[in-house]
């Protein structure tokens, strides 16, 4: 006992072989909370998340998992530098740990932080759970942007103070400097409120075809800046929010329907009789083909052109997509092409008659 009571007592850097120890089995219990504790823990509160009916729990416990472990680290080897208490004199850098500690622990928790808002928007994105307003898918992502920068400022803010900077001497040089960067991004600050205004009016969507005088394609993403479509012939334009919020925007998906507007031409030869019979024959078709939108339809004779009396044909299909609305159209095209052809009638074509007339003088 003499012997362990005088090792004990010898001393490394004027500190005890006792201290370095207690500062040895400090680390150990450390490394066993990490390994054992915290993924006992895990195990438990993951047990107790499935017995719930809300998401919340799961995020939660999932995002504090790893900055849990590093936040057990960090107090593990600042009470084992504690315990060993060497004199300050020896290694000056000692006097900082404390600070370290501090500004470590403000890094793990905005960690967290960042790691819960990310399984937020990994669950409100989730389209399950998608509400019915549009808005609020598309106002999701942007609103998670914008947390992440605030989270971000706030972390460089509560760091400087904890190094020892001035907080209101740095707010105050921002407050100066403001006006300057303020004139340099007016424009990224005007294409920001565009992009506010953009989710409030809702012109169009993620998804949506739109169409103005300058370009037309689908809308892929609306970010803070910019909005990304893609036009069909599969370039990517980038329009700045300020612009698009201002621009005269055709959403052609937005109709409940897609109008036919067309021309029949019938030759001179044809009788009233005929040209009667034929625009009931396409009456008719128009009322009984089942993609037809039943709700309006126009079919008159209504002009005559050089070349032809024209039939004007005016109608909606009742599916909106591209190729089910062509299909429509292909197949009262054809029954009108042999509804014409068995009333005996012939389309017309620009043509020109010469008359020859002999004059005996």
């Amino acid at each position: 006992m003499d012997i362990i009571n005088h090792v004990l007592h010898w001393t490394f850097l004027e500190v005890p072989v006792s201290r370095y120890l207690l500062a040895m089995m400090m680390v150990l219990l450390t490394v066993l909370a990490q390994r054992y504790l915290i993924g006992h823990l895990h195990k438990m509160t993951h047990r107790l998340a499935e017995k719930t009916h809300t998401h919340w729990d799961d995020i939660f416990f999932h995002a504090a998992e790893k900055p849990a472990n590093g936040l057990i680290l960090v107090v593990g080897v600042t009470f084992s530098i504690q315990m060993l208490d060497i004199p300050k004199d020896i290694f000056s850098i000692l006097n900082h740990v404390n600070d370290v500690s501090r500004i470590l622990t403000i890094a793990l928790a905005m960690w967290f932080i960042w790691r819960f808002l990310d399984g937020l928007l990994a669950y409100f994105s989730d389209p399950d759970i998608h509400t019915d307003t549009i808005l609020d898918n598309q106002l999701i992502p942007v609103l998670f942007k914008t947390l992440k920068i605030f989270l971000v400022m706030t972390a460089v803010l509560m760091l400087a103070q904890n190094m020892g900077y001035s907080i209101s001497g740095l707010i105050a040089s921002l407050g100066i400097g403001g006006i300057a960067v303020a004139m340099a991004a007016k424009d990224t600050i005007s294409n920001i409120f565009g992009s506010m205004m953009i989710l409030v009016d809702q012109p169009f969507k993620i998804g949506d075809w739109v169409k103005t005088s300058e370009f037309e394609g689908v809308v892929e993403e609306i970010g803070f800046r910019s909005t990304r479509i893609r036009t069909f012939g599969k370039t990517l334009v980038n329009v700045p929010n300020s612009q698009l919020a201002n621009m005269v925007i055709e959403n052609m998906d937005a109709r409940s329907k897609r109008r036919v507007k067309m021309r029949i031409g019938i030759t001179y030869s044809a009788s009233p009789e005929q040209i009667q019979q034929a625009v009931s024959a396409i009456e008719k078709i128009l009322r009984e083909h089942h993609g037809v939108d039943q709700s309006y339809s126009l079919v008159k004779f209504d002009t005559f052109e050089d070349s032809s009396l024209s039939i004007f044909l005016y109608y909606f299909s009742q599916s909106t997509v591209w190729e089910e609305y062509l299909q429509v159209r292909q197949e009262v095209n054809i029954q009108i092409m042999q509804a014409i052809e068995n009333l005996g009638l012939e389309f017309a074509f620009p043509s020109m008659s010469l008359y020859h007339e002999n004059l005996n003088v």
